[in-house]
């Protein structure tokens, strides 16, 4: 089409359809009914072996199943996520390319981030919202604090000497600790690292006191970390043992995290509506929380449609933006 409208002349419809046809322009039904026909690589913004990394694989292999077609994880960490989620929303639009975006990636870095070299809400064509939990506060298996209550007092006691670990400078993991600060009124040391596997790693090894994290749970259940809170702004149904911040003497504490998949900018509609099909279905039919049971079966699993997910990261990115204010948290 593109092309017989730059010769600016009369052309009848029918030479139109045929040359469209024939130049796979007007294809996009048939190509979508096809696809797809080779690998999909999805760039996960996160190193291999924590939360962000669990979830789309299993996605990935719940549609290779449904598909017959491969799904690639590509592990692209660093920057906060910069580095993997800038370069989807740089690649090719023929969804053979997926992102899988969080709250940090998607809501969080374009309030703390200067210069940022992309924008959630024009550079790409959200999918699925496929994931939502709370975080656990986490402590070393050793720390003497048995309750939130207890380790308030030692923070307060000794401030600055307790640390904590996030997946990074930003992360959903970094402001979770730093609200703690704000409404506790303590003072712990931020250490962040290239993601969140890193980061409880190295709390289950006593490198660090604690953090704030998705698979806390996992962990706690095999005696590797001990499990104070859930950020949820109720208990989780996942360990209603487990109580809620704003239920231990922090009134008002809400952080939950969320993931979802995108496509770059452009990708055809029904490539993107059959993406989301396909996603909904592996929700829909149990195949996916089977596939989770072993690795986290904290998660909630939804399946928001492409709408839906555009314009819940709009609200997210308002959210937080209000949660920066307020703890102090400058542009980076």
């Amino acid at each position: 089409m593109r092309i017989l409208q730059k010769k600016r002349r009369p052309v009848c419809a029918a030479i139109v359809a045929v040359v469209a046809a024939s130049t796979g322009v007007a294809g996009l039904p048939a190509a979508a009914e096809t696809y797809p026909s080779r690998p999909v690589t999805i760039v996960v913004p996160y190193p291999a072996g924590g939360l962000g990394d669990i979830l789309p694989r299993a996605m990935a292999q719940v549609l290779h199943e449904q598909t017959g077609q491969t799904f690639i994880v590509d592990n692209r960490p660093g920057a906060t996520q910069v580095i993997g989620t800038r370069y989807a929303a740089r690649a090719a639009a023929d969804g053979y390319t997926l992102l899988f975006g969080s709250v940090t990636s998607l809501a969080l870095n374009p309030i703390l981030k200067k210069n940022m070299s992309y924008d959630p809400l024009k550079d790409f064509e959200p999918i699925a919202l496929t994931y939502m939990s709370p975080m656990y506060l986490v402590t070393r298996p050793d720390l003497k604090v048995n309750s939130v209550k207890d380790l308030i007092a030692l923070a307060k006691a000794e401030p600055k000497k307790l640390n904590y670990s996030s997946g990074g400078v930003g992360s959903s993991s970094h402001l979770a600790a730093e609200l703690f600060n704000t409404i506790a009124g303590t003072s712990m040391t931020h250490v962040p690292y290239a993601g969140t596997g890193p980061a409880i790693r190295d709390t289950m090894a006593g490198i660090v006191d604690l953090t704030f994290t998705g698979s806390g749970m996992s962990y706690a259940k095999q005696g590797q970390v001990k499990a104070l809170a859930t950020t949820g702004a109720t208990r989780s149904q996942a360990a209603p043992e487990v109580p809620a911040l704003a239920e231990s003497g922090l009134a008002g504490y809400e952080a939950s995290i969320w993931f979802g998949f995108l496509a770059p900018v452009g990708t055809p509609k029904p490539i993107v509506d059959k993406l989301y099909a396909e996603m909904k279905k592996a929700v829909d039919s149990g195949a996916l929380r089977e596939r989770l049971r072993a690795a986290n079966d904290e998660v909630e699993l939804v399946a928001k449609p492409p709408q839906e997910f555009h314009a819940f990261i709009g609200k997210e990115i308002e959210r937080w933006r209000s949660v920066t204010r307020a703890t102090n948290l400058k542009s980076q």
